[in-house]
């Protein structure tokens, strides 16, 4: 699948680099015998947050993205080591001059309604996702097509008018069935609820607000997955949750820091579950609405960034288990600039910054005031997530200390992405991002994608910065596009346009009678279909 943007709830280019320093930590027991391979059982996960749509092209949050990578397939993916390889293209080749290519598609594939699947389906995929009337926040990518054609069932040709890094990867996002969706309105089509794909799995239930479940495609060109389904449990509180795993009720979930740290090491867990943890692809962020009149002060943002302690948030929260945010790179790979301004804690810097921005307080009540307005805002954030809901009380502590006084809202996740963030209806909000293995940020920090259905939700607009990201997916240089997002990220520290808090630790736990899962760069849930259970220790028959 492509790896893309997605709202962090629990949490594309030619020539890819070497981009990661990553070890994995597995704390728990080994097994003394992996068991024999065996066809069946159910896993079953939990989440804090349901779908939104079950077509890929029309959600951004993680949850669905996950569902639709298990029904869906790209063109292109990434292998564990972070290398492009194929997926419904078992080849390609790249014209000379980089601005053409070629993908060469698997025969015998079929959708799950037994239809085959040819170029016709990427050709209508570019098509609809490139229509104006579609609402989506990835069309940025496809709209850098010069040309698509289709040379016969399965050769597939795209050419470009200039230099894209991102181009080959962007053929990553999932590829649609022509058959079903041609000539209707793919925001009212059946499919978002009743997705078919060419993946690993069949889509079978969708129970709102309870359970997604899924079964294995017999018919899948990589061979049937282990497991005869995949359910995916709706648990909207990280804490009732973690009592489902301890009773058997879900095989994995992410884990919070404490759960981690203090609450899975005993011998129990320790015998029946297998973790993990290592430097997660996401980060966590305080952003801005930057059409809030308290917010167009770069100065403001500035002083918020000095008045929290980003230290205090890691040790106190994340009980060590992450790193500080810099920026929306990954610490430790390739485009991660170091040596960007920080924000080290300082209130007395907060103080200055806010009295110059024209902020004071003149009766004496501890909270600024400016213009007759007091300085009091709200902080939205998403339920059933315990590390985002602390973070926001410790940033609400701090900045009462400046002066500034911050409310905190918890939502239902359904409600927080589609009424609040979707619609601009918030004052500032504490999110995650993915951080895609491309250094491409144009969905996210591109003034043109602030509009309705688009990423920029915060409303960013930086000429210097929209130059830099067209430089950036405009060269296949490394030492070019280098440049490029290193000077982006010093733009970024110097507007704060996001407060930048921290990358936290990826926590998986899973049932340990599940065996297969290998860590690697690209973490533990590339070879999913590859994960089994021996037949003695199966526990689930999935019904029909």
């Amino acid at each position: 699948m492509k790896v893309i943007f997605r709202l962090v709830g629990v949490g594309f280019i030619i020539f890819l680099y070497a981009a990661c320093n990553i070890s994995f930590e597995d704390s728990s027991t080994p097994n003394v015998t992996s068991g024999t391979p065996a066809y069946g059982d159910i896993i079953i996960e939990g989440s804090i947050g349901d779908a939104s749509n079950l077509i890929p092209l029309l959600s951004t949050d993680s949850t669905s993205h996950q569902i639709g990578s298990l029904i869906y397939n790209g063109l292109v993916k990434y292998d564990k080591d972070i290398n492009i390889v194929g997926d419904l293209a078992e080849s390609w080749h790249i014209s000379r001059d980089g601005l053409t290519i070629t993908f060469h598609l698997r025969k015998g594939v079929k959708w799950h309604d037994g239809m085959p699947f040819t170029a016709k389906d990427v050709l209508f995929t570019y098509q609809v996702t490139i229509d104006p009337r579609t609402p989506t926040a990835y069309a940025g990518d496809f709209l850098k097509v010069k040309k698509a054609e289709i040379l016969d069932d399965y050769t597939f040709r795209v050419q470009y008018g200039e230099p894209f890094a991102p181009a080959l990867m962007s053929w990553g996002a999932a590829i649609l069935p022509r058959h079903l969706l041609e000539g209707k309105d793919i925001t009212t089509t059946a499919l978002a609820r009743h997705p078919i794909g060419t993946g690993p799995f069949r889509f079978k239930q969708w129970v709102q607000g309870q359970k997604i479940v899924l079964v294995y495609n017999p018919d899948y060109f990589e061979g049937r997955p282990y497991f005869d389904g995949y359910v995916m449990r709706i648990i909207p509180d990280t804490a009732t949750m973690f009592l489902e795993l301890r009773a058997g009720g879900i095989d994995q979930m992410n884990l919070t820091p404490l759960q981690y740290t203090r609450q899975t090491e005993t011998p129990v867990f320790k015998k029946n579950f297998k973790k993990y943890r290592y430097l997660s692809f996401s980060y966590t962020y305080l952003g801005f609405n930057l059409r809030h009149p308290f917010f167009s002060d770069r100065r403001v943002r500035q002083a918020i960034a000095y008045a929290i302690n980003k230290e205090e948030i890691i040790k106190g929260v994340l009980l060590g288990l992450g790193r500080p945010a810099t920026g929306p790179y990954k610490p430790g790979t390739i485009w991660h600039n170091d040596k960007v301004k920080k924000y080290e804690y300082d209130p007395s810097r907060a103080r200055e910054l806010l009295s110059n921005a024209g902020w004071k307080d003149t009766d004496g009540d501890g909270i600024l005031e400016k213009d007759g307005q007091k300085f009091v805002f709200e902080i939205i954030t998403n339920q059933g997530n315990e590390v985002r809901a602390k973070t926001a009380e410790i940033i609400q502590r701090r900045l009462a200390e400046v002066g500034i006084k911050a409310k905190i809202r918890i939502l239902e996740w359904a409600s927080f992405v589609n009424d609040f963030i979707g619609k601009r209806r918030f004052e500032a909000t504490i999110l995650g991002w993915t951080i895609p293995q491309d250094p491409d940020i144009f969905d996210v920090w591109h003034s043109s994608k602030s509009g309705p259905d688009e990423l920029n939700f915060i409303s960013y607009r930086n000429r210097e910065v929209d130059r830099l990201i067209e430089m950036g997916r405009s060269t296949f240089s490394l030492p070019q596009r280098k440049a490029c997002y290193d000077r982006i990220q010093e733009i970024l520290a110097e507007d704060q346009p996001y407060v930048f808090l921290y990358v936290p630790d990826a926590l998986p736990i899973i049932s340990a009678r599940v065996r297969g899962v290998e860590p690697a760069p690209l973490g533990i849930s590339y070879n999913f279909i590859k994960w089994y259970v021996p037949k003695g220790e199966q526990k689930y028959v999935m019904l029909p």
